[in-house]
C-alpha cells in the first residue's frame, strides 16, 4: 500500500492535482486580452485590432440618417375641399315655392345626407342629374347644382358640405395611440397632424421611427426630426400609408459588465460609454479597465479610412480597444459610436486569474492533505 507521510510525497500529489486542474482550465468569461490580440492580422488571426482615438472616433461615428426624399417633400398640401372618388358629401337645398320639386308642402328645405361620389367621381342628384363631383370643391359643385335646379324651380339655394369618406384617406399601423383608417380633412393634412389625430406614438419617442409608403415608394424617418426640421412634416396623400414603429438595432455586452445581454439602443445615436452603462457598468470586482473590446464587421470603405488603406475589398472584421484608464480614455468611449449588431467585450482582470489560479491551488492543496489523512489512516 502507497503511503504519503513525506513532505515529497504529498508536494508530488499537489503537483499532480495541480497539473490535472489545469488541464480542465479554469471558469472565466471569455479570453484575454492576449488571446484577443493574438487574432490580429499582424499575428495568426484574421482581425484587425486598432486602438480608438480620435481619428477612430470620426472615421467611424456614423449614425442611421433617415429622411424622405425630394418627391416627397415638394408634394404640397392637398386642398381639404376636392372632393375624391369615395368621398360622402351632403346637399341641402331650399326652394322658393311651397311646393317644389325636392321638398314636400311645408318643408323650408330638402337634405340629402350621404352621397356618395362614384368610382368614375359622379354624384345623382334629382331634376340635376349626374354630375361630376371629384376635382371639384364643393362650391363648384354648389353652383352646377344651382344651374341645373334652375331651370326647373325658381331661385333654388344649394349647400355642399364634404363629409368624411374613403376617397382621401390614410392608414396608420403599429405604436400609435389608436390605428385605424383616417381621412385626410383640413385640420390633418400633414404628417404630424395626422399622427396627433391617431394619439400620437406610444413608445419612446428617441426611439421611434416613421416610415411613409406611397404607392411603391417608401421612406423612413426619425419621429424626433419632425420636430427638428419642420420641412420634413410632409403633406399627406390618399392611400398613404403610416407604420410607427420601434428602433430594431441592438448590441451585445459580454464579459465583465453588470449584466450580459442583448440590448437594444435607447437613442439614436449610443456611444460604447453609454453602452456599457445600459449593462450596469463594469464589474468593479472582475473588470478590467484597460480591456474594453468593441467586435464589428466593417464596410470597406470605413475599414479603408481607419487603417488609412485602400486596397481593402468587402466587409472587415475590426476589433477596437478602449482603455478607460487613459486620461482621455473615458471621452474616447462617450465619442466612440456603437452601432447595429456590435458585441462590446469588458475583459477580466488578470489578478482575477491569478485569484482563482491560487484558489485552485489552495483547494488541491488541502485535497492533498485530506488524501494524505486518508492515506495514512488506511496505512495504520
Amino acid at each position: 500500500m502507497i503511503r504519503l507521510h513525506s513532505p515529497q510525497a504529498r508536494m508530488a500529489v499537489a503537483l499532480l492535482l495541480a497539473t490535472l486542474l489545469a488541464g480542465c482550465g479554469l471558469p472565466r468569461s471569455g479570453p484575454t486580452k492576449s488571446e484577443i490580440y493574438a487574432g490580429s492580422v499582424l499575428r495568426q488571426g484574421d482581425a484587425f485590432v486598432v486602438e480608438v482615438n480620435d481619428h477612430v472616433t470620426r472615421a467611424t461615428a456614423v449614425v442611421p440618417a433617415f429622411g424622405f426624399s425630394e418627391a416627397f417633400l415638394r408634394a404640397g398640401r392637398m386642398g381639404s375641399d376636392i372632393i375624391q372618388p369615395g368621398d360622402t358629401i351632403g346637399l341641402t337645398i331650399w326652394e322658393n315655392v311651397d311646393d317644389g320639386l325636392l321638398s314636400s308642402a311645408g318643408a323650408g328645405a330638402t337634405m340629402l345626407e350621404e352621397i356618395q361620389v362614384d368610382g368614375q367621381g359622379f354624384i345623382f342628384v334629382p331634376y340635376a342629374g349626374r354630375i361630376r363631383a371629384a376635382g371639384n370643391t364643393p362650391e363648384s359643385i354648389r353652383r352646377i347644382i344651382t344651374e341645373k335646379l334652375d331651370e326647373q324651380t325658381p331661385d333654388p339655394q344649394v349647400m355642399v358640405r364634404r363629409l368624411a369618406g374613403n376617397g382621401a384617406t390614410v392608414s396608420i399601423t403599429g405604436a400609435v395611440g389608436g390605428q385605424g383608417i383616417y381621412p385626410i380633412e383640413r385640420p390633418t393634412r400633414t404628417l404630424t397632424a395626422m399622427l396627433a389625430k391617431a394619439g400620437g406614438v406610444t413608445i419612446e419617442p428617441e426611439i421611434a421611427q416613421i416610415t411613409v409608403f406611397r404607392g411603391s415608394e417608401k421612406a423612413k424617418i426619425w419621429f424626433q426630426d419632425l420636430f427638428e426640421n419642420p420641412e420634413y412634416d410632409i403633406a399627406l396623400r390618399p392611400g398613404d400609408r403610416i407604420l410607427v414603429e420601434e428602433d430594431s438595432r441592438a448590441f451585445t455586452a459580454l464579459g465583465a459588465t453588470g449584466s450580459q445581454n442583448r440590448v437594444s439602443f435607447t437613442s439614436q445615436a449610443l456611444s460604447a460609454l453609454d453602452a456599457i452603462a445600459q449593462v450596469g457598468g463594469l464589474a468593479s470586482a472582475t473588470a478590467d479597465p484597460t480591456g474594453v473590446f468593441v467586435f464589428r464587421n466593417e464596410p470597406a470603405e470605413i475599414a479603408n479610412q481607419v487603417l488609412g488603406r485602400d486596397d481593402l475589398v468587402g466587409a472587415q472584421r475590426m476589433i477596437y480597444v478602449l482603455d478607460l484608464t487613459r486620461p482621455n480614455g473615458v471621452f474616447m468611449a462617450r465619442d466612440f459610436v456603437i452601432r447595429d449588431g456590435d458585441t462590446v467585450y469588458v475583459t477580466e482582470a488578470p489578478f482575477v486569474q491569478w485569484s482563482k489560479v491560487l484558489n485552485a491551488v489552495t483547494g488541491t492543496l488541502n485535497t492533498a492533505n485530506t488524501v494524505n489523512t486518508i492515506a495514512t489512516g488506511l496505512g495504520s
